[in-house]
């Protein structure tokens, strides 16, 4: 047994053991005596039989302590599980052998360590660091006992990458000796990647077997170990541990923090390969010690509890029928030459024909260059014939687009690629800039023919232009293309960011086509249409739909630069009778009505549907944009990306429902369903559905177009499916009698006071009525039980800066809010609530409590 303090560590599982070593570095008939923590002992004391072993190998330079929060989670859940969490030979409180173990001898050490254990199946095997790739050796050695295995920020093989400049440095000749053995630098360095900061304790309990020279020899022989050169002596081990990784069909989990900058996203995208059964977590903001980083733990167990069941994902996919591909309008209209997708600026038109084999000629030139079924490619094009057509041929192909819009912001953005990790990046000139200064993944590809010097400084060796005259060289047809599985992947699709880091969301073939055809049944859109695409995502689905599709003369990553007269002379250009566009697009249209010609006035009187998604629209705005579009029923779909639409009501509609608590925003749309999870005393969802009316809480949504899984966000996933059946939306809302669901806002921005819960929405409407009042949050400050409710807002005229809102402003929101028992502590001011890029209208919550807890507690107001 060691002894500390070491915080977090029970001590009574540390215990040391003597064994018999077969390694043909030692002499025969050595032992050498390993420190290891083994709860077996208490499992017995509690009567626990245990299920299963995790035996947990930590990396360079850590030790069994990196295991810890392990331990603790299976002693406070009275699990059983028997955790082995091993100190490798020359390292942690294990013996200093004085021999120089490479790669082989340590999985071999480890082999002797569970021979001399007794240990049998099943074994999940959890590796770290360089114990990732020791642990999948004895694992591929002890298949007949290995159970699944688990792998956190590690590399399987270094095959076509540089050393990372990390261990560049510390395998240097000048500073091998000195940064990894004479002094304590190469811990120290580690220790630094934690994010947040290790504590000064925790810090020192890493440090501790390492305090001398002497106790540093393996920190600095594992160094020199690395693989990366062909001639190294542990390349053959390296070599052939990396490709009986391939050979492993048992679950596994990999847990990954990206900000890593040793084992960085390439090298899971290399373990994903290597492992295509694996289910994966990217904890955003988390890094090389991810088990400090983050909690581990819930999720490994919950995985293994999980294991065992049937995919929820594929269990949704097997009960969708009457699948019709995304491409067969294109198909069955080969011969048609009336206009299919137009361009604005500069002007420009396809038809039908013309769309069908410039998508069959790009993807062919795209399969001639790599892409394949299941190739990510990233598309950072604007909406228009470029990206329809860019999107069709990977479709074509099988390919995964992954659509991450400028939106984002360009660090949205850029954790968004390396998030979705794609093959091929396809872009215009700026985001080819963008990735090659930030290192995005993927081959790059130019939209437009680049100069040749420009081409070689971004890193570009075709462009789309390129790759049609290759394709077209045979005249493709689709039926020289194999059709994609109805179940692979067809696209990663971004959230907006508005509530957190944008989470990548996967839809499959199937499941594009579901949203494709419940748009068409809910708003009877029929091919032979035409519609404006003035909100961005749904210039994906012009051409599925069969309707002829224009993106009007704006800036798409800022949607209130849509103005009245682009949006007309769209509508002009296709003699559109569907609209699609945002709120914050809508409100700037109608700002700029006043520039309409009456030519222009005519086009927008001929639109006989428009739809406003994204957001929330209020009833006045709608009214404004009715006069507008006279002819044209207005609706406002209720959805999110990861299924959209769910709901829908008209202006009629919304009127009819009158003011209550929240946003009324209809009833299901064809084939959905909409439950409530009912919101507890602590304001936590009862995770059952239910339909009662009145009853606040989480929404639930089911239908044949919800998304199939969040993109290598294996917690996030499980917890939005957690009730089976049922996508969990995060947002909490309730339904009337009358079945319409009303939004009071998300699950996260709900105040959880003494009084119990109290969604936000209806007391933002009511201080947002009060004269002087402009956009509104109540936010909550303090902790969970005991918060207060607080008002920030935006007034008109605008506020100069941000601070305390003026007396009589703060009495009258205060008044105005009483009347739904709502008790405000205080009204803040700013000149502009800080809302997402996409939408420009979702209000940034989360960080306007953040700003509003520390404004009020003294010093300065600074702007949020």
């Amino acid at each position: 047994m060691v002894t500390g303090p070491f915080p977090g560590l029970a001590e009574e599982h540390s215990r040391h053991l003597t064994v018999p070593s077969t390694s043909l570095v030692d002499v025969p008939g050595t032992s050498h005596r390993w420190h290891l923590l083994d709860n077996g002992a208490e499992l017995d004391k509690r009567g626990i039989t245990p299920t299963g072993t995790l035996l947990c190998v930590h990396g360079n330079p850590t030790w069994s302590y990196l295991w810890r929060s392990l331990f603790n989670h299976v002693s406070e859940h009275r699990l059983p599980w028997r955790i082995i969490a091993v100190d490798q030979l020359d390292m942690g409180f294990s013996e200093r052998t004085g021999v120089f173990r490479r790669l082989a001898d340590r999985v071999n050490d480890l082999g002797d360590l569970t021979r001399e254990l007794e240990l049998s199946g099943p074994v999940t095997t959890v590796g770290h660091d360089w114990g990732g790739i020791i642990s999948l050796g004895w694992a591929t050695n002890h298949q007949d006992q290995l159970a699944s295995v688990v792998l956190t920020n590690t590399a399987v093989h270094p095959a076509g990458f540089d050393l990372p400049p990390a261990l560049q440095l510390a395998s240097h000749p000048a500073v091998h000796g000195w940064g990894t053995t004479t002094t304590d630098a190469f811990l120290r360095v580690t220790h630094s990647l934690a994010n947040p900061a290790l504590t000064p304790a925790v810090r020192e309990a890493f440090m501790a077997p390492y305090t001398t020279a002497a106790q540093r020899s393996g920190v600095g022989n594992f160094v020199a170990d690395i693989p990366f050169a062909q001639e190294h002596p542990s390349r053959p081990a390296l070599d052939s541990i990396s490709s009986a990784v391939r050979e492993l069909t048992v679950p596994a989990l990999l847990l990954w923090g990206p900000k890593d900058p040793v084992f960085s996203d390439r090298y899971l995208r290399d373990l994903m390969d290597r492992l295509p059964q694996a289910k994966v977590h990217r904890f955003e903001g988390a890094g090389h010690l991810v088990a400090e980083d983050r909690d581990i733990a819930t999720p490994i167990f919950q995985w293994l509890d999980a294991a065992s069941t049937k995919d929820p994902a594929a269990q949704r996919a097997a009960g969708l029928q009457d699948y019709l591909p995304m491409l067969a309008q294109l198909d069955e209209r080969t011969n048609d030459h009336s206009p299919a997708v137009v361009d604005i600026n500069p002007p420009r038109s396809l038809s039908w024909a013309q769309l069908g084999q410039r998508v069959n000629d790009l993807a062919k030139g795209l399969e001639q260059l790599g892409v394949t079924s299941g190739s990510r490619v990233s598309l950072l094009v604007p909406p228009g014939i470029e990206l329809t057509t860019l999107i069709y041929a990977c479709l074509r192909l099988g390919a995964v687009i992954v659509v991450a819009d400028a939106g984002l912001g360009t660090k949205g953005l850029g954790r968004a690629i390396k998030g979705a990790g794609p093959q091929f990046l396809i872009g215009i000139q700026r985001a080819l800039v963008g990735a090659k200064a930030l290192n995005w993944p993927g081959l790059r590809i130019s939209v437009e023919r680049l100069p040749a010097a420009l081409a070689k400084v971004l890193g570009v060796e075709n462009s789309v232009a390129e790759l049609l005259q290759q394709g077209a060289a045979g005249t493709p047809s689709a039926q020289d293309f194999t059709a994609a599985n109805p179940d692979a992947d067809a696209a990663v699709l971004f959230t907006s960011g508005s509530t957190g880091p944008a989470k990548g969301v996967v839809y499959t073939h199937r499941q594009l086509a579901a949203m494709r055809d419940t748009l068409a049944a809910t708003y009877q859109l029929k091919a032979g249409s035409s519609l404006v695409a003035g909100f961005a995502p749904f210039a994906l689905l012009g051409p599925a739909l069969g309707a002829t599709s224009v993106t009007p003369d704006m800036d798409v990553t800022s949607p209130k630069t849509l103005t009245a007269a682009a949006l007309a002379d769209a509508a002009m250009a296709v003699h559109a009778t569907v609209v699609f566009a945002s709120p914050a697009a809508l409100a700037n249209v109608l700002s700029t009505k006043e520039q309409l010609t009456e030519q222009q006035r005519q086009a927008l009187e001929k639109v006989s549907l428009l739809l406003s998604a994204g957001a929330p629209i209020p009833e006045p705005l709608l009214a404004q944009v009715q006069q507008l579009v006279p002819h044209a029923a207005v609706h406002t779909p209720y959805g999110m990306t990861e299924a959209l639409p769910v709901t829908d009501i008209d202006l009629a509609g919304i009127r009819e429902a009158g003011d209550g608590n929240g946003v009324c925003v209809g009833t299901p749309v064809s084939g959905a369903s909409v439950g409530i999870a009912v919101l507890d005393a602590d304001g936590e969802p009862i995770l059952e559905p239910s339909t009662e009316p009145g009853a606040t809480g989480e929404i639930l949504v089911r239908a044949s177009h919800v998304k199939d899984r969040y993109d290598r966000l294996w917690i996030t996933e499980k917890h939005s499916t957690s009730i089976p059946g049922w996508h969990r939306t995060g947002d909490v809302g309730h339904l009337d009698a009358s079945g319409r669901l009303w939004v009071e806002g998300r699950l996260g921005h709900v105040l959880r006071t003494a009084g119990g819960p109290i969604t936000p929405v209806l007391g933002e409407h009511l201080a947002q009525a009060v004269s002087g009042a402009g956009r509104t949050a109540l936010v909550p400050v303090g902790p969970a039980g005991t918060q207060s409710a607080v008002i920030v807002m935006e007034t008109v005229p605008p506020a100069r800066k941000p601070g305390l809102a003026a007396p009589q402003l703060s009495a009258g929101v205060r008044d105005a809010v009483a009347s739904a028992g709502i008790d405000i502590a205080a009204v803040l001011v700013v000149p502009e609530l800080p809302t997402d890029i996409r939408h420009n209208s979702k209000i940034d919550r989360a960080h306007l409590a953040s700003w509003a807890e520390a404004a009020l507690a003294g010093g300065r107001i600074r702007k949020p």
